[in-house]
């Protein structure tokens, strides 16, 4: 990369076909709002500027925008009078930017960086307008790329616009388009709205361009990558693009995932070689899982780490701020949040374990149940290592239980169990003899008087 780049970011669409109060482009793929895709890709292309052009009906995407890149950094179309007017409003912030821009949308989160760093490839190899275009399946309305017969682009011609002849082109305009800077403002400058809609379209600048004689080209790209959002229906599709990808690129890296289809992940899921991944497991933002681990079956995880050979579920919760120990087991209906469990460490039944670090080899009981909120502050448990938790101990934060000590089962505890003690807190059992039997007879008279007074 020799030339200075930028990006526009086109996010000011009104999205009512999503029937939202959220911003469209807030809405997310993977776990993150596209407009961050959208970001993300502008910064790894290495762009010094980005612009992100937003509506005075959508605040909350110039928030998130300026939030990611700093105040500043957004510019308003208002109201849209479509995409040439929308690039158009960047034009304060791209004044005196000698470099290449290219024109993005919020709206289109799955575009790989390969395939934009084409885009402005192409403008360093002599051409004065490059546009990304895809083959598509059922071409419909989508603009047409008509090449001349050196290949070059000729012009973007709108299906509704389009000849028969031209109708049968399945070279599509994904809408993005990158040219130098200064030139992309002279012919904005030009771009006229004597349409049907009175809208300033992008597309006009490939004509206007050859119009002076500049070259163009169209970069090939692929049909799911330029997924652009309008509605739920097409989100689902985004969602459901981005998926496969993932799941393609864990397996290709050496996760077993033993039925693909049920595994979900997000953008930042980090999954190292050797990991099985079991049916039915969902991935929230933030999660590492390290090689060895088994995930199993129907079991939710977010913000954690997963140690080394670890195994979770069947039906486990690994909630944010968990780091489960190198072979560490976390069980069917255990839940856990800011845990810290240490090596080896099992809870394999029925247990909350919050606010807690649990060490090295210990075993927690069914039913365990760390007692961490008092309705307004959360308190934190310390377990040592070789500790043994018995089953139904209710562990009042905060509270320490010392290393190799034991509680009994049942036991609620609220002082601190020193190393190699057993902490016991239950009332003394009673047998009351025949108890049972004088029990059962008295209620089976009861029961007999009443249904012969019902049956008088």
């Amino acid at each position: 990369m020799s030339r200075a780049r930028a990006a526009i970011i086109l996010a000011a669409g009104h999205g009512t076909r999503m029937k939202s109060s959220l911003s469209k482009v807030l809405h997310p793929v993977g776990g993150r709002p596209m407009m961050a895709w959208t970001i993300a890709l502008a910064k790894s292309l290495g762009c010094e500027k980005i612009i992100v052009v937003v509506g005075s009906h959508n605040p909350d995407a110039k928030l998130v925008a300026e939030a990611s890149l700093g105040p500043g950094t957004t510019a308003l179309q208002d109201p849209p009078l479509g995409t040439a007017h929308g690039v158009n409003a960047a034009k304060d912030a791209l004044k005196g930017f000698e470099g290449d821009a290219i024109v993005l949308y919020a709206d289109t989160p799955l575009i790989r960086t390969e395939t934009a760093a084409q885009v402005f490839d192409s403008l360093e190899q002599g051409y004065a307008v490059s546009v990304l275009g895809f083959e598509a399946a059922d071409p419909g309305a989508y603009g047409r790329l008509i090449l001349n017969a050196a290949g070059d682009l000729d012009a973007i011609v709108e299906a509704k616009e389009a000849s028969p002849e031209q109708l049968a082109v399945r070279l599509c305009n994904s809408g993005v388009l990158a040219a130098p800077a200064p030139l992309l403002l002279e012919l904005l400058s030009e771009v006229r709205n004597d349409n049907a809609k009175g809208e300033y379209y992008l597309t006009d600048v490939v004509a206007l361009a050859r119009a002076r004689g500049l070259r163009a080209t169209a970069v090939p790209g692929t049909e799911d990558e330029v997924l652009g959002v309008n509605s739920r229906v097409e989100l689902a599709q985004a969602e459901a693009q981005f998926q496969a990808r993932k799941r393609h690129e864990a397996m290709v890296a050496g996760v077993t995932l033993t039925a693909p289809d049920t595994v979900y992940f997000a953008h930042d899921t980090e999954i190292a070689n050797d990991v099985t991944i079991e049916p039915h497991v969902v991935f929230g933002p933030k999660v590492v899982v390290e090689t060895g681990a088994i995930i199993r079956a129907f079991s939710h995880l977010e913000d954690c780490v997963i140690r080394k050979g670890a195994l979770i579920g069947p039906y486990a919760r690994i909630r944010p701020g968990s780091d489960i120990g190198e072979n560490a087991h976390i069980g069917n209906f255990v839940e856990t949040k800011k845990a810290k469990i240490g090596a080896g460490a099992k809870a394999n039944h029925l247990t909350y374990l919050g606010d807690v670090t649990v060490g090295a080899k210990t075993n927690i009981g069914a039913g365990t149940v760390t007692c961490n909120y008092d309705g307004f502050d959360k308190y934190h448990t310390e377990i040592g290592a070789n500790a043994f938790i018995g089953s139904d101990t209710m562990l009042v934060a905060p509270v320490t239980i010392g290393e190799g000590a034991m509680t009994g089962s049942g036991s609620t505890i609220t002082k601190d169990v020193p190393p190699g003690a057993l902490g016991l807190e239950r009332a003394d059992q009673r047998n009351l003899d025949g108890w049972a039997t004088k029990f059962r007879a008295r209620k089976a008279a009861a029961k007999a008087l009443k249904s012969k007074g019902e049956g008088a």
